[in-house]
């Protein structure tokens, strides 16, 4: 199932039991649970994929991983993310309902494996890979997240992105006009923003996690800072009727959007003020910083306390 639904109540109390255990005692994750990242494949394996059409001919794809947007023009398709291999023949169905024509391009937001692990399928069916310079690092060379306690190996050269974003990289794709962009640092440090500006729709990536706290990815160079400054990139460049499309939870909009920033904010804020008074991790999340935010955003993956403590360690 997508990690940005509700997992069933047992699978879902193992997941954040492997993510509770993987926070605090790494080393001893592997051969006391089984990795979350597994556990995700297994419900991705048989999850529905739904469509939901937004405007200008795009469309968002959830149920795999990661939310993926297709652009379908009169020649081509041009989609964002491409979730996790295993649900392959539903999101390529999926994919089939909006419309006839190629895929041409794919873009990830990030190296993750709910963003990229399809890449190599959706090569294989023609499709060019965009990404920034790090993700490129990252999929050649393997990371292991500590945190979730699990090693992704190298992925194959299929797989691999060929074109790769710096900064900012602009393309004129049959009538619409695609803008990626990266603000440095922020969940990871290979993220990208994908702006269709004809249509103004925004597809931010794990930037967002929508009614979700999200995972800072403290490792692979993301920050609370890091975050907020991308947050605050993204509402710069939407207007009031952009459509954004986070990387798990529903689809919404700028006011959304500066919702969760400034949750972010005071967070970040509540928690570097305790750790600064000289308080320890255990004492900073007993004072419950989150406590006017939990009945929203602390009721998933990433509980209060995980998510504390990754702000912790960064501030």
């Amino acid at each position: 199932m997508n990690i940005d639904l509700i997992l069933p109540s047992a699978r879902r109390a193992c997941v954040l039991a492997a993510l509770a255990i993987a926070s605090a005692t790494p080393l001893l994750v592997d051969a006391e649970v089984r990795s979350p990242v597994l556990l995700i494949n297994e419900d991705a394996a048989t999850a529905k994929v739904t469509v939901q059409k937004l405007r200008g001919n795009i469309s968002v794809l959830m149920g795999s991983g990661g939310n993926i947007a297709v652009y379908t023009g009169a020649h081509g398709k041009f989609m964002v993310d491409a979730g996790i291999a295993v649900s392959r023949p539903r999101v390529e169905a999926a994919l089939d309902s909006t419309g006839s024509v190629p895929l041409k391009y794919v873009v990830n937001t990030h190296y993750h494996w709910d963003h990229t692990d399809g890449n190599e399928w959706v090569h294989q069916k023609g499709a060019t890979i965009i990404a920034h310079e790090n993700t490129l690092k990252r999929l050649t060379s393997g990371t292991r997240v500590i945190e979730w306690g699990f090693y992704f190996p190298p992925m194959p050269k299929d797989g691999l992105p060929t074109e790769i974003v710096n900064t900012e990289k602009t393309m004129e794709f049959d009538d619409e006009t695609i803008v990626m962009r990266n603000y440095g640092s922020g969940h990871t440090d290979t993220d990208l923003s994908v702006y269709f500006k004809k249509a103004d729709v925004l597809h931010v990536g794990d930037i967002w996690w929508n009614g979700h706290y999200p995972f800072l990815d403290n490792g692979a160079g993301g920050s609370i800072d890091g975050l907020i400054r991308w947050v605050n990139a993204c509402l710069e460049v939407s207007g009031p009727h952009t459509i954004i499309i986070p990387g798990h939870g529903e689809v919404s909009d700028r006011a959304g959007l500066t919702e969760f920033r400034d949750m972010l904010v005071s967070v970040r804020n509540s928690v570097a003020q305790a750790k600064h008074q000289g308080k320890t991790l255990a004492e900073t999340v007993a004072a419950k910083p989150t406590a006017s935010w939990d009945a929203k955003y602390g009721d998933f993956l990433i509980s209060p306390a995980f998510f504390i403590q990754l702000v912790y360690m960064d501030v």
